[in-house]
This record gives C-alpha cells, structure tokens and sequence, in this order.
C-alpha cells in the first residue's frame, strides 16, 4: 500500500535538510524568482541543486513554487529559469499561470505540474479541465469542505493535494489586496505584509483585527487517508527549524500509526498536544465540516503567543567529555527537566545537570541565544536533534 505524501515546505537548505530527516515525503520550496513568499531565504539556483541531490539520496521530492500572478514585466526570463531548474533535477513545479502550465508540459514531460492553491480550485469540472490540459496534480482551494472534497476525488481520478495546518489567509485561497493598499506590497507577487493580522484602532479606541485563526487538521487526517486525497500540505516557508521538526515529525507519526493500526485515543491526544506545544495562535479546522464563521477569526488583537519551551540545537558530539554540543536558542538553567527528541523519532527525558560553554567551563545558567552549549550525554545524537522544555502539563 502507498502511503499518503506528507508534504513540508522549506525556506532555505537548512530548513529542507530538517523537514527531510524529520518526515516528510516530499517538500516545495520557493527560488529567488517568481515565489510567493519574496521574504523567506529562498533558493538560488546552486541551491536548488543541492536540495534536489539531498533529497533524492533519501528517494524523496522536490516541488518548486512558480505561483505568483504574472505580470508583462516578469515574462522576458520566465522560459529561461524554467530550463535551468529543471536541470537542477527538480520534480515538480506548482503553477498558476495558464502560460507557464503549457510551457513545461510542452518542454518537459518528465516533470510534474501541480496546479497551485492560488488557483481556488473549489469543484470536479474544474479539476477535470486541468486534468485535460495535462495537469498532474490539484492543490485544492483551502475553502473546500470534506463532502466536495470527496466528490472531487470520486468524479475525477486525479491526485489531490490539501493543507492540513499552519496559518490561513483571510481573503479566498490567498487572492488578496489588503496589503497592496495599505503598504504597497502586493501580496500577489511574494510581498504579503500580512495587514490582516494587523491591530486596527476603531472609533470607540478598541484593538480590531480581521486575522485568522491557523489550520490544524490533525484530527482529522485518517478521514483525508480515507476519501482519497494523495497529499497532506504543510504550510510554514517561515517558520522555525523547531516549528517545522515538530510539525513534521507529528504528522509523520500519526500517519504511520494510522498505517500501522496503533494510532490509539491515547496516542492521538498526545500528539495533538505535541503540536499544541508549537503553536502561537488558536487554531480551527475551518471549512473542513462547515462553512467558516466567526469562531475562526480573531476580532480583538492579534492574541498571539510567544512560545520559549525550545531550548537548543544540536549540531555535534564531543567524545572526549562525552557532551552533547548545541546551539542555544532560550534561556534554561541547572534543574530543569527536558526532552531531546531526534530525526529518527527516539525522544529522551534528560534533566539539566551541569551547563558548560565550548571550552567546557561550568556555566550557572544558559542566557545568551546562539552561545555553543555542552552538557553531559552517554552517546552521540543525529545532528538536527533538539532540545526542549517539559512544562508541568507534562
């Protein structure tokens, strides 16, 4: 049986490395051209080599963002930086454009196109004109619910691809204008200022605010197994090395549990604590088994949380003074107690003992984020192992 693809993005090398080792089957990430996230790292094109190398070592895929809405000006070198992605060895791209879907199936038929969320596909006549003009893949609209979902599916054969979780767009599948009004950024074209999360003054001098609540599917990821849909998008180009490990790592969890019949009520209320642990909003299942309303939006000021439980990085093992090497990202003291959860899924319950710096003289406390940290472990980890914080729900 193939599994479903659980599908990771990546805003730089470092990001994509993680998400691989973390999980995911694949992951899409954008190049310095024609992305719809302009803020991230992105990916030059030796970049996207490299990516493709890594990922392809661990039979895995590569997918490239090319969604933005065209404009004349962006047209004149479009054809050339498809070619030389390409050769990069990429996959997949996923596309909008009437123009670019044609000029990489006409040019390139080893490589996929997956028709992008961008493009608000929402009903089976839709997808089937697609599949038509040779598409391979839909990314349905984030709007489309669970009874149209399987619908699609059943009329029309063709592989389907959903968001499963990270943060929603106020406006329809992304189409939105805000931000060019108020900034001058076109959100179209990799420029969101994300003004929807803005706080607003009105004339009674209250916060308001239109913003989103973010996705999160995780209970539901079984009925998605179950009516067909091919792929499980995450969003996040943004997000941390943390964010995106924990994320990954979850959903790659409860899917193969799922596989393996031992997802259990037990497990499954674990894990969606895990994922809660990450989060810095509420999150909703939004149009998944109802219309949207008001109880997926937030009203009154940004309500967001600052989340510090993750305490390192570790990138190294030093075998002379048996000490786990890591990179610190919070403050931790002596004491504490913490997990160390690795790629392959092994997690460690560890309190803090004694804190050294490189040269391994005793530190009362760790307070200084990026400051290379050692402390006392009996074995080497595989690097992208992390460190966290157990609170007292715990």
């Amino acid at each position: 049986m193939t599994k479903i693809e659980l599908l990771s993005p990546a805003g730089d090398l470092e990001r994509l490395k993680v998400t691989l080792l973390y999980g995911a089957d694949a992951v899409y990430i954008g190049g310095e051209q024609y992305s719809l996230r302009a803020n991230a790292t992105n990916f030059s094109l030796e970049e996207i080599e490299e990516a493709c190398s890594f990922a392809h070592k661990l039979n895995k895929k590569v997918y490239l963002t090319l969604n933005i809405v065209f404009h004349n000006e962006d047209m004149s070198d479009v054809e050339s930086y498809i070619n030389s992605v390409v050769k990069c060895g990429i996959d997949a791209f996923i596309v909008s454009d009437p123009f670019i879907i044609s000029y990489i199936k006409s040019n390139f038929k080893e490589v996929e196109v997956h028709l992008s969320t961008q493009n608000s596909t929402s009903n089976y006549k839709a997808v089937e004109y697609f599949k038509n003009e040779g598409i391979d893949r839909v990314v349905l609209a984030r709007e489309v619910g669970k009874k149209d979902m399987r619908e699609i599916i059943e009329k029309t054969k063709v592989d389907i691809e959903v968001f499963i979780h990270g943060a929603m767009c106020t406006c329809f599948s992304g189409r939105c204008a805000l931000s060019n009004y108020v900034t001058n950024r076109d959100a179209n074209r990799g420029g969101c200022a994300q003004v929807c999360r803005f706080a607003f003054t009105t004339t009674e001098d209250k916060d308001f605010t239109i913003a989103t609540k973010d996705l999160n599917m995780a209970e539901y990821i079984t009925d998605l197994i179950n009516i067909g849909v091919k792929s499980l998008k995450v969003e996040g180009r943004m997000r941390s090395l943390y964010y995106l490990a924990t994320v990954i790592g979850t959903y790659r969890e409860i899917i193969d549990r799922y596989y393996a019949k031992t997802l259990t009520k037990e497990v499954m209320k674990e894990l969606e604590y895990r994922l809660s642990r990450v989060a810095n909003r509420e999150v909703s299942t939004h149009y998944f088994l109802k219309e949207a309303d008001y109880t997926d939006q937030y009203y009154s000021g940004r309500q967001e949380l600052s989340n510090q439980d993750y305490l390192g990085l570790i990138n190294g093992y030093d075998k002379e003074n048996s000490c786990l090497i890591l990179v610190e990202r919070n403050y931790f003291k002596p004491g504490e107690n913490t997990e160390i959860f690795t790629p392959d899924g092994e997690v460690y319950k560890y309190k803090i003992d004694k804190i050294y710096d490189e040269n391994m003289q005793e530190l009362e406390l760790a307070r200084h984020p990026e400051q290379v940290l050692k402390i006392k472990f009996d074995h080497e980890l595989p690097v992208y192992s992390m460190i966290r914080l157990i609170t007292k729900e715990d």
